[in-house]
C-alpha cells in the first residue's frame, strides 16, 4: 500500500470517528402540542446522549407538564431551559402516603429528580401539588454543580431535598414555598437573593450536614416572607446533629421567631449544631445562645468559591 493510500485511509477514518462522535443532538425542544421534537421532559431526557462531550440544551415551551422527571447520573451537562417561568411548569403530586414503600418513601416522591453532575435548569416552575398531606418532595437534587436560576420550587412538607454528602448546588433568583423542613439535606448548597416563603407555622430548614463537611445550607442575601396568618417560624432545626446552616445578610418577615432555631427537642444538638447568622439590619437579642452571631471580618468564609471549593457557578449572579 502506498504512502498516499495510507494517508487516505487514515483521513477516511478520522473522519468516521469525527462523525460518530458528534452524531448526537446538542439542542432538542419540548413542546405538549407536538410541535417540538418530544412533547413529554422525560421523553427528551431519555433520548439525551450519555456523558456528552457537548452540553445539550433542553429547551421546554410553556405548558403544564404533570411527569415525574428524573435527569440520571449519565445525562450530565444537560440544562433545561424553560420558555417563561410562570409558564412552565413542571408538576406531579406524590407523597409518603401515596408512595407507600416503607419508612423511607419520602424520598420517591418527587417531581423533578437531579442525580447528574453539572445540571442547570432555568425559567421553571417545579412544584408538587399534594398538598398538606405529609412529606412530598417537589425537587431533589443529588448532583454535583447544580445550578437552579429563576425558578419557583413549590410544595408543602419537604418541598426541596438537596443531598449528597460531596455536592455543591446553587439556587440564584429562585422562589421557594412551603410549610416543614421545606428546605433540607446534607448538600453544600448555597441560596443567593431567593425568596423563602413559609405556608405554615413551622421550620424553613431541616440540614443533615455530616461532620466531615464544612458548609451545610447557606442563604445570601434572601427575603424570608409569609403566607398571610402565618406567625410562628422557626429559621431551622437539626434533622442530624451536625447540621449547618448560615443565613448572611438576609432580611425577615415577622414570622420569624425571636429564638430563631430549635433543637428538635435533643439538647445535646447545642454542641453540636452549627447555625449562624449575619443580619445588620434585624433584631438577633432573642436567639438562644447556642447560635452564632457572625462578626464582619467573617464573612470572608461566605465566598462562593470559598464555599464551593474553586467551583463558580454557571450563572450571570455567581460573582462574588
Amino acid at each position: 500500500m502506498t504512502f498516499s493510500i495510507r494517508v487516505f485511509h487514515l483521513l477516511l477514518l478520522l473522519c468516521f470517528f469525527v462523525t460518530a462522535s458528534a452524531q448526537y443532538a446538542t439542542y432538542m425542544t419540548v413542546a405538549q402540542d407536538g410541535s417540538g421534537d418530544y412533547t413529554s421532559i422525560q421523553d427528551a431526557i431519555d433520548n439525551t446522549k450519555s456523558f456528552p462531550d457537548q452540553a445539550i440544551t433542553i429547551f421546554v415551551k410553556n405548558g403544564v407538564y404533570r411527569e415525574k422527571v428524573r435527569i440520571y447520573a449519565w445525562n450530565t451537562r444537560v440544562t433545561l431551559l424553560g420558555e417563561d417561568r410562570e409558564k412552565t411548569i413542571i408538576t406531579y403530586d406524590d407523597h409518603f402516603k401515596r408512595i407507600d414503600r416503607g419508612r423511607n418513601s419520602t424520598f420517591l416522591t418527587h417531581t423533578l429528580w437531579v442525580e447528574a453532575n453539572d445540571f442547570t435548569a432555568r425559567n421553571l416552575t417545579i412544584e408538587n401539588t399534594a398538598g398538606a398531606v405529609g412529606q412530598a418532595i417537589a425537587l431533589s437534587v443529588s448532583g454535583d454543580r447544580c445550578v437552579f436560576e429563576n425558578c419557583t420550587i413549590l410544595g408543602h412538607q419537604d418541598t426541596l431535598y438537596c443531598t449528597g454528602e460531596s455536592s455543591r448546588q446553587y439556587f440564584t433568583d429562585c422562589l421557594i414555598a412551603g410549610t416543614t423542613d421545606f428546605i433540607f439535606g446534607n448538600a453544600t448548597a448555597v441560596f443567593d437573593k431567593c425568596t423563602i416563603r413559609s405556608l405554615s407555622d413551622s421550620f424553613v430548614t431541616a440540614a443533615s450536614t455530616t461532620p466531615r463537611q464544612h458548609y451545610g445550607l447557606i442563604f445570601l442575601d434572601c427575603r424570608l416572607t409569609a403566607a398571610d396568618g402565618v406567625a410562628a417560624v422557626y429559621l431551622g432545626r437539626p434533622w442530624r446533629a451536625y447540621a449547618k446552616t448560615a443565613f448572611i445578610n438576609c432580611t425577615y418577615g415577622d414570622h420569624i421567631l425571636p429564638e430563631g432555631w430549635d433543637d428538635w427537642g435533643q439538647p445535646t444538638n447545642h454542641q453540636t449544631a452549627s447555625y449562624a447568622e449575619y443580619a445588620p439590619s434585624e433584631n438577633l437579642e432573642g436567639r438562644v445562645d447556642w447560635a452564632k452571631k457572625l462578626r464582619k471580618k467573617q464573612l470572608k468564609n461566605y465566598k462562593l468559591t470559598t464555599i464551593f471549593s474553586g467551583w463558580t457557578p454557571r450563572s450571570g449572579s455567581a460573582t462574588k
